[in-house]
């Protein structure tokens, strides 16, 4: 079954950083490209950047893009997500989810406010 357990979110202030985790089991993580999504209070799913399965090519939406990095370790089985300079409307539940599939874990909430 695959699981993904997505932590690390937390109350920040603008301008601030935090830095998201994702472990996954139940599937062979190093073969799949991953992706971070997130949803906003009253709004859809947004993806916010992908990763492929060695981690050598990255994409971003152009909202996060020279602020969030993301990153994995396939030995730890773990996908992260840094994201700094936060801003409000970075306000969402970030999930992790296997590229072009559906979100699977209870996401973490991150609330950027002063």
């Amino acid at each position: 079954e695959v699981r993904l357990v997505e932590s690390g979110g937390g109350l920040v202030q603008p301008g601030g950083s935090l830095r998201l985790s994702c472990a996954a089991s139940g599937f062979i993580f190093s073969s799949y490209a991953m992706s971070w999504v997130r949803q906003a209070p009253g709004k859809g799913l947004e993806w916010v950047s992908s990763i492929n399965s060695r981690g050598g090519s990255t994409t971003y939406a152009d909202s996060v893009k020279g602020r969030f990095t993301i990153s994995r370790d396939n030995a730890k089985n773990t996908l992260y997500l840094q994201m700094n300079s936060l801003k409000p409307e970075d306000t969402a539940v970030y999930y992790c989810a296997q590229a072009g599939g559906t979100p699977r874990g209870q996401g973490t909430q991150v609330t950027v406010s002063s």
